[in-house]
């Protein structure tokens, strides 16, 4: 991925939803002048969320979700509509796509209910218009459009873009702790899991909020770690390491110099770091025969000696000394039961958006099961975890 290139998780998520053959897809297509989406009067033409990367204008990069209608029959369809409703963890806007001749029923009603319970500013697309004999007025909630003939569309478009929430500038991975000139070193280990050829997204995230800032990065491996702050001359302003390599890192690089870990800053750039945090001392509580639950937000191809199914298993049992029985999720699967955990241990979430970071925080937090982060439970593990947190504020 281009440094240029906005992320997925730094997109707006616009969710399309309604009943089937409601003109979903052919909605789609209308809004991005592209035939993204599937169309057929088959009804249940889209089986599974569909999701695809694009520009919108006038909003910029976003995220459309096109979802399987929510009428759908049968043991299978009703799989269908419940990943059809989990997308509404991920979205920041939503538009509701009616059949205009049917006009809105008790189902149309349930959704937009469940819309405003969970704060998604939405709009009500009345589609097939131009079968109407009499077109009404458009209003505030809804808008009256033809993904047929494109009637309506470009000011649904300009509507969609006022609804987009208010977004905090103010929100970076490392640009607030740190000052133009500073020299901030980072770690990138370079073993069998690395991806050939390219830095993981964090990673470049990071790199590109530096260079935001006027810092210089340093890029190297932890082997060449120790060299590397011997030949720069004078201590840098921050050591920011892969969470894996936190043990070895922390033994080279000085208690004075300031040390945390990618993991770490997408813990507080996502979410909640105070409520990881915390989440993590549930390690000491664990008991022969719990559940720790370990989610992943990207899908990757899992190697030998994989963090999350091998690394962190092993690290959890050689610190509590139990034999505890773990779960594993992976990209947007995330239970809808949590009861059955001791622990969530959750990777950095730099694949997800800020919204359904903060809804996995909000459902544990609910549930009442402690959930900590992939960075935050190593440096605790090799306890350094004071030193971890100390230069993003956080009080222990």
């Amino acid at each position: 991925m281009s440094l240029n290139a906005t992320p997925a998780a730094e997109r707006i998520h616009i969710g399309i939803f309604g009943k089937r053959n409601a003109g979903k897809s052919s909605l789609i297509n209308a809004l991005t002048g592209q035939e993204l989406a599937i169309v057929s009067d088959i009804a249940g033409t889209t089986t599974d969320p569909v999701s695809k990367a694009m520009e919108l204008l006038p909003l910029g990069p976003v995220v459309l979700i096109d979802t399987p209608g929510l009428d759908d029959e049968g043991e299978l369809g009703q799989q269908r509509v419940r990943r059809a409703l989990q997308v509404m963890n991920k979205c920041d806007l939503a538009v509701v796509v009616i059949d205009a001749a049917e006009g809105q029923t008790q189902e149309h009603a349930a959704l937009t209910s469940r819309l405003t319970a969970k704060k998604i500013p939405y709009v009500i697309a009345m589609n097939k218009c131009d079968l109407l004999s009499e077109l009404p007025q458009d209003t505030d909630t809804i808008r009256y459009v033809s993904a047929v003939t494109g009637a309506g569309i470009p000011a649904l478009k300009e509507h969609i873009a006022h609804l987009v929430p208010d977004s905090d500038n103010d929100r970076r991975i490392v640009g607030d702790l740190i000052s133009a000139h500073d020299f901030i070193v980072l770690v990138v280990p370079i073993d069998s899991s690395a991806p050939k050829g390219r830095l993981i997204l964090p990673q470049q995230q990071t790199i590109r909020d530096i260079l935001e800032s006027g810092a210089c990065a340093i890029v190297c491996r932890d082997t060449e770690l120790a060299a590397a702050l011997e030949k720069l001359g004078q201590p840098p302003r921050l050591v920011i390491t892969d969470s894996q390599a936190f043990g070895a890192v922390s033994k080279i690089v000085p208690r004075s110099v300031p040390l945390t870990s990618f993991s770490i800053l997408f813990a507080r750039y996502k979410g909640r770091l105070e409520q990881a945090v915390q989440g993590v001392t549930a390690l000491n509580s664990l008991k022969d025969g719990d559940s720790v639950l370990i989610s992943e937000g990207c899908t990757h191809h899992r190697q030998c000696g994989d963090i999350g199914t091998v690394k962190l298993p092993r690290w959890i049992e050689q610190f509590t000394g139990k034999q505890l029985n773990y779960h594993f999720t992976s990209g947007g699967t995330f239970p809808d039961d949590l009861s059955p955990y001791q622990l969530i241990v959750h990777c950095g979430g730099c694949m997800l958006g800020e919204r359904e970071m903060k809804y996995r925080l909000a459902c544990a937090a609910d549930s009442g099961v402690p959930m900590t982060n992939y960075g935050i439970l190593i440096s605790y593990i090799h306890g350094i975890l004071p030193r971890a947190v100390e230069p993003l504020g956080i009080p222990l």
